[in-house]
């Protein structure tokens, strides 16, 4: 039996044409590929369809792996990589928004191909991370990215005041992000924890008309905070003694 590639496509950032974000090349590629392994099928077919391939969703082949997908089921997705009669098959790697694999599920799949020894391909687009890294103003040479904080506010504080005395001791960026719908109670815990001097970026709706990206002390944010609401955000800070 013969394996087809991984091809990880990434996502546009929001709800508009990918072709403002994603390299030609990228959308010439998602035409030749059928079969997707995508975290959202609803969200999907809308990118897919934006992305060119309107009229043809019928004929893909659309599996989701997502936090409800069970340990027990990633071997599956193998199967997807050659067809009945055991020809190679291509499958692309479509995440919720930017890139595939990064926070993300699909790092799962990922590293399974790598133990079948399939080949993997990452394709080029919009990382809400460096993008947001890119424009803080805040240290590039070292960073770090800590994924979600915790969800209780206890945790969540203990766990920025973790954060923060890391980056002091190292001089390193802390990039973290958060479920939309708590992005205006995270920011509360961060003006409330973090020292007056650190140095805090707010990266929101990046490459979105109404994007929003401002970096200034901890300090000046407790005297406008900003109120983000349920949109993506990065989040970065860089402790400062």
């Amino acid at each position: 039996m013969a394996f087809g590639t991984l091809y990880l496509i990434p996502s546009t950032l929001g709800d508009y044409d990918p072709a403002l974000v994603l390299p030609a090349p990228v959308l010439e590629r998602l035409k030749s590929i059928k079969r997707f392994i995508v975290e959202e099928t609803r969200t999907a077919r809308r990118f897919l369809s934006a992305a060119g391939l309107k009229g043809h969703i019928g004929e893909l082949e659309l599996r989701e792996l997502n936090e409800h997908t069970k340990p027990s089921e990633i071997d599956g997705f193998m199967n997807m990589f050659s067809d009945a009669s055991g020809n190679p098959a291509d499958v692309g790697l479509i995440t919720e928004a930017g890139l595939p694999a990064v926070a993300d599920p699909g790092a799962q799949i990922v590293a399974l191909c790598h133990i079948h020894k399939i080949k993997v391909v990452p394709m080029v687009g919009p990382s809400s991370l460096m993008l947001a890294l890119m424009a803080s103003g805040l240290n590039g040479q070292s960073f770090a990215f800590v994924g979600y904080l915790p969800a209780k506010t206890e945790e969540r504080r203990r766990a920025i005041a973790e954060v923060e005395k890391r980056s002091l001791q190292l001089h390193q960026t802390q990039i973290f992000i958060e479920t939309p719908y708590r992005n205006d109670s995270l920011m509360a815990d961060l003006l409330q924890s973090l020292s007056p001097a650190t140095m805090l970026t707010v990266a929101a709706s990046i490459t979105a008309d109404n994007e929003y990206i401002d970096t200034k002390p901890v300090r000046e944010w407790r005297k406008m905070p900003a109120t983000i609401g349920k949109r993506p955000c990065v989040f970065l800070l860089l402790a400062n003694k």
